[in-house]
């Protein structure tokens, strides 16, 4: 029987790795730098909005081993794409949208993911008590954002910068915890002609 190709996977979990990363040091650019522009974020924003939404929807396809991961990232890739796209066409709106509609979209990825670590603890996978640790701090960021302490421009900022750091350590954490990539992985479907063939004793 011909093996699944774990292209896809080493693509996803690569592409979950580096925009996870990305996002930890967006954070702390956006933190040691609260004054910039509200076009420039939006520009930034967008576009690691766009590419993170992409790489999303590829892991959703990939079906990798566990299938924790991604189990709930064509929804959400397909969100995350849509609203990069608002903001790279809209880089000059209002930051506060642009911070409620983040403080929306990390604060329910944190839930989705404390799904997953309750998911990984019944997989038998021991890391799972630091995802959970990582969705509660993500979804306190995130309400954060919605519920923003102060209407500083620049407090929203340094604020958004601390919430996409927890937000990228908390991808970091289900990529490197629960993606397993096996080389000798079967189809989900049995040809039944192979099946036929297994149940006569051929190979």
């Amino acid at each position: 029987m011909k093996m699944r190709s774990i292209a896809p996977m080493r693509i996803a979990k690569t592409g979950y790795v580096i925009m996870s990363l990305f996002f930890c040091l967006l954070g702390m650019g956006f933190i040691l730098h609260a004054d910039i522009g509200t076009r420039m974020l939006g520009t930034i924003l967008g576009i690691a909005l766009i590419v993170f939404g992409i790489v999303k929807v590829i892991g959703y396809f990939s079906k990798d081993l566990f299938r924790l991961a991604f189990q709930y990232d064509l929804e959400f890739g397909c969100i995350l794409t849509l609203l990069g796209i608002a903001v790279l066409v809209h880089p000059l709106a209002a930051v506060n949208l642009i911070v409620i509609a983040m403080g929306l979209l990390i604060m329910a990825d944190a839930f989705f993911k404390a799904r997953i670590a309750r998911d990984s603890k019944e997989f038998g996978i021991s890391d799972w008590w630091f995802i959970l640790v990582a969705s509660v701090v993500t979804g306190v960021m995130g309400l954060l954002l919605i519920f923003r302490p102060g209407s500083s421009a620049q407090l929203m900022v340094i604020l958004l910068g601390m919430a996409l750091i927890a937000e990228g350590i908390l991808n970091l954490a289900v990529a490197v915890c629960t993606v397993k990539i096996v080389k000798n992985q079967y189809p989900d479907r049995v040809d039944p002609e192979y099946e036929v063939m297994y149940r006569k004793g051929e190979r």
